[in-house]
């Protein structure tokens, strides 16, 4: 059961505007594609979460404040077998990790490490 769907962020909404209006710079444009990247995969795991025979409920872009602190959870999902709180990332490509920081092989671009989550 769907508790709540899944929407694009006012973040990726506002980019994506921007960018039809204005030439964004190299790094806006790189962050907007990961945002589109993001909420592509985010969509294809919703997708894919359907076909789950399992009975369970389902609540995406959980946004959630500790001690003024906020942070967001993509997808939790609650069913019998148990609590998961998922974190769905869409890179393509070869990655390696040094130092604790990710980085893209063939660009060998930095990434925020989604283990630091």
């Amino acid at each position: 059961m769907l508790l709540k769907r899944r929407m694009e962020s006012d973040e990726l909404m506002i980019i994506r505007s921007l960018n039809t209006r204005m030439e964004l710079t190299d790094k806006e444009k790189f962050h907007y594609s990961n945002l589109e990247k993001g909420y592509a995969g985010e969509v294809k795991f919703d997708q894919l979460a359907e076909c789950l025979q399992e009975e369970r409920f389902i609540i995406n872009d959980l946004l959630l404040e500790i001690n003024n602190s906020f942070f967001q959870i993509d997808t939790l999902m609650i069913s019998q077998s148990g609590i998961h709180l998922l974190d769905i990332k869409n890179f393509h490509g070869d990655f390696y990790l040094n130092s604790d920081k990710l980085y893209n092989a063939g660009t060998n671009r930095e990434y925020k490490n989604p283990m630091d989550q």
